[in-house]
């Protein structure tokens, strides 16, 4: 972990970011609208936010005690992107938006 981030603050951020339940964010990860939206690989493959997402319902499955640095600094990423996305929400009606369902994949559903 970088210098002067604690874990504590990390968690926290997280668990702010991610407000969907795990079995909540599995049963969207099987939808289609889910695997529509994202940044695919050249080969067409799982997007960069689904396979995010998977990380995260096993992040939010595990004791706090059991997460490792390489889970922290997906916790951070996950931040990171929320935050990002959240700052181009466009204007309108956004329940059925690529935006909404991308952010839903990283765990975050902004209509809540």
């Amino acid at each position: 972990m970088p210098r002067g981030e604690d874990r504590a603050d990390v968690y926290r951020d997280f668990t702010d970011a991610v407000n969907m339940k795990p079995g909540e964010l599995e049963t969207w990860l099987d939808t289609d609208d889910s695997k529509a939206v994202g940044q695919h690989s050249r080969g067409g493959g799982e997007s960069v936010g689904h396979e995010s997402g998977r990380r995260i319902i096993g992040l939010l499955r595990r004791k706090r005690a059991e997460l490792t640095d390489r889970d922290y600094a997906h916790m951070r990423k996950v931040v990171g992107y929320v935050h990002r996305h959240m700052a181009q929400r466009p204007r309108g009606d956004v329940s059925r938006t690529r935006w909404r369902f991308s952010l839903m994949n990283w765990g975050h559903d902004p209509l809540r």
